[in-house]
């Protein structure tokens, strides 16, 4: 990672994506494919550790993309945060993925008209289930959204969600655009957490600024 990090600069590269998950292909053995590797967070980790070395030098740093079992948006936004002010973007595959194939196959069910009891209590249409349905069949016009497959809806309600979700949570941080997360929004619940990430163990965050409240240095 080192010289992919090192050549990244040298080179000038745009964007540079750390990917922490499993090992291998799919021709890999099992054990490879879910427990071989550096786990995300010490994987990244060490990445903002590398590019803050280029920065301190003055050399030029890529954007950065994480990757590696990112679901939800406390994910994403940690993600962010921990890598800032490098990581740019945060990288999914699975999750939208799987979003996809639920609206696919909740759509086949619509129109088979077998819908678990667990969906049902929504409704039995495609307007009732999704709850972007309405936006947009407002935005894209009646003609338009009836050639939507199911799984684009799908797939568009789980962005939707992941993107309401970080807006909640850097609205809560007082962060009301992407370039002001910082690491001082995290902190670390463990003490090996903190060790491997640098970020501040949770007793122990604005202690200076906590002294300095109840004067304690005076």
């Amino acid at each position: 990672m080192a010289q992919a990090v090192i050549y990244a600069s040298k080179y000038k590269i745009d964007l540079l994506t750390v990917d922490g998950a499993g090992g291998g292909t799919g021709m890999s053995p099992w054990r490879m494919m879910n427990e071989w590797g550096v786990p995300p967070v010490e994987l990244h980790s060490l990445l903002y550790q590398y590019l803050k070395q280029l920065a301190d030098k003055g050399q030029y740093v890529p954007a950065i993309a994480v990757a590696g079992g990112f679901t939800f948006e406390d994910q994403i936004f940690k993600g962010l945060a921990m890598g800032a002010p490098f990581v740019k973007l945060v990288g999914m595959a699975r999750s939208p993925i799987a979003a996809a194939m639920v609206g696919k196959t909740i759509g086949r069910a619509i129109s088979e008209r077998q819908l678990p009891v667990y969906v049902e209590r929504f409704g039995n249409t495609q307007d009732e289930i999704f709850v972007t349905a309405a936006s947009l069949r407002k935005e894209l016009g009646d003609a338009e959204y009836e050639q939507l497959p199911p799984g684009a809806i799908g797939l568009y309600t789980y962005y939707e969600r992941l993107a309401q979700g970080l807006r909640q949570l850097m609205a809560g941080c007082r962060k009301f655009a992407m370039e002001y997360l910082s690491r001082d929004d995290l902190a670390s619940l463990t003490r090996e957490a903190a060790e491997i990430s640098g970020i501040p163990y949770v007793m122990d965050v604005d202690k200076g600024e906590i002294e300095e409240i109840l004067g304690v240095n005076e």
